[in-house]
């Protein structure tokens, strides 16, 4: 079989193993998104258009996290536990092929959450949105470096430590990462820790490219997750070939 027909291959093997636990996690980013988008304005007693912006454009960030840094992981820690990933190692495929099926999964996992809450905020608040061009590839990175890094941590350690890092991810990224609010807000040394972490990056490429008229970014935004990306990766392939 040719590459593309190995991928192919684990894709309908993952994809019917999984089920109606993809559509589960496609429900929860679109619920998570919307609480962001929506349920976050309840906290303010009058909320003007930039903190609405501000919101409206941290949701699709935190779609990457919850999907890419907590939900993967997770499953992948359930996977290791029954044996399915040793089970996926005895294919007659290319290792490759099967962490590209899997990237493709769940970038499609995040796709619904990131349209509906856009569309609900457009709708309901008009928030000054201005999509740029770069809204595809700040899309592909910011979602594949997630996965990138939620499969990195996932498959090397155990499922007791993974279970306990998806934790830490997802209330920090919610309540001490610069997504819904200005990096300003936060003290110098956790400034400091977001400017070497991805999701400062991730944030400001995804805001840039929803508002452009409104949020700049610079090319070592892109630099930055593109490094995150290929450790992530790399730590995959490590595991993968390890026998």
């Amino acid at each position: 079989m040719s590459y593309l027909q190995q991928t192919k291959y684990v894709l309908r093997l993952q994809a019917a193993r999984l089920g109606g636990t993809l559509a589960f996690y496609a429900l929860q980013q679109i619920i998570i998104s919307l609480g962001i988008t929506i349920g976050f304005t309840f906290l303010y007693a009058e909320i003007d258009k930039p903190t609405l912006l501000y919101l409206a454009t941290g949701a699709p960030t935190m779609i990457f996290i919850m999907s890419g840094l907590t939900a993967l992981p997770m499953q992948n820690a359930t996977a290791k536990t029954e044996g399915h990933l040793s089970f996926l190692k005895t294919l007659p495929v290319n290792r490759l092929s099967i962490i590209s099926a899997d990237t493709i999964i769940w970038v499609l996992v995040m796709i619904p959450g990131i349209i509906i809450s856009t569309l609900c905020a457009q709708w309901l608040y008009a928030p000054g949105y201005a999509l740029s061009w770069t809204v595809i590839p700040a899309f592909l990175i910011s979602s594949i470096t997630c996965i990138a890094i939620g499969y990195g941590f996932s498959y090397l350690l155990s499922a007791e430590q993974t279970m306990l890092v998806c934790m830490v991810l997802a209330f920090g990224s919610l309540m001490f990462s610069p997504i819904n609010f200005p990096i300003e807000r936060l003290p110098e040394w956790l400034q400091f820790l977001h400017r070497l972490l991805p999701i400062d990056a991730m944030a400001q490429i995804i805001r840039s490219s929803f508002a452009h008229t409104s949020f700049s970014t610079s090319p070592i935004e892109y630099i930055k997750l593109l490094s995150w990306c290929i450790i992530g990766y790399a730590s995959v392939v490590y595991f993968m070939n390890k026998k």
